[in-house]
């Protein structure tokens, strides 16, 4: 697991194609009324998301076939198989009793926030200190079905983007109580725009990718005040109908830190 001097570096993106399913499925979470997938659009904004990651991130990609039965999510044993092809150490949650969720779990380089949410319950987060005994953990409770990364990322080192709700502003104040490291907070007005990715470029700087202007134009403003990251705006307006995010397209490896 990589710690600060490291955090941003990646050398894989393992991906899933859109499934036509997609289209088919009720979007929302029952918190409101469902909006209809575009998927033609979710179809081109995948096609834009994965562009960046191998064209402007520089990253190589791992493309998964499209599962028509399970249009949300993908089967674990698909993502299981890749890493053990690429020799990366995978750690199974055994306990039945533990759920957790990828998108409650923010990682800053160094230590770990697991949101306690819908998704994500106490078990699941001490699953995660017992995987990672060289970090620490720390619990931020999440309301109603939104997850911890529904509002925030890291948008640097030490930077947390954060959205401006209660909700958001709540699990910000709890993680400053619960850090013994002071990190410097970018303030967007759209909760979905605190969701972003950072990643290192090696010698060329780093970039943030981050949700686009035509999604989100009040949150364009913020982030310009990262003079020194290169912005790469991204769509995913009909993955997150069915409450998913940036940083929930793909998941990033940095091969070269495995042991």
């Amino acid at each position: 697991m990589a710690g600060p001097s490291s955090f941003g570096r990646y050398t894989h993106a393992i991906v899933r194609s859109v499934p036509d399913s997609l289209g088919a499925r009720p979007a929302g979470d029952g918190a409101g009324p469902a909006e209809p997938v575009d998927l033609a659009k979710a179809h081109r904004q995948y096609g834009v998301y994965a562009g960046i990651l191998r064209q402007k991130l520089g990253l190589q990609v791992i493309e998964l076939a499209a599962d028509e039965g399970l249009p949300r999510s993908v089967l674990i044993s698909s993502i299981k198989k890749v890493l053990e092809e690429l020799k990366m150490r995978v750690v199974e949650v055994t306990d039945d009793g533990a759920t957790l969720d990828g998108s409650d779990v923010l990682f800053t380089g160094r230590e770990f926030f697991v949101g306690i949410s819908k998704w994500t319950n106490h078990r699941g987060a001490e699953m995660v200190a017992d995987a990672f005994r060289d970090f620490a953990v720390s619990t931020v409770p999440v309301a109603g079905s939104s997850h911890l990364k529904s509002f925030c990322s890291m948008a640097g080192p030490d930077t947390i983007a954060i959205g401006s709700s209660d909700a958001a502003k709540k699990a910000m104040r709890t993680m400053e109580q619960l850090t013994d490291h002071h990190y410097d907070t970018l303030t967007v007005p759209d909760d979905p725009a605190g969701n972003c990715v950072y990643v290192r470029l090696g010698p060329k700087g780093s970039a943030l990718l981050h949700r686009s202007p035509e999604e989100f134009p009040n949150s364009l403003q913020p982030f310009q005040k990262l003079s020194d990251l290169t912005l790469i705006p991204a769509a995913c307006s009909e993955v997150a109908k069915l409450g998913g995010a940036l940083s929930s397209c793909s998941l990033l490896i940095n091969k070269k830190l495995d042991r």
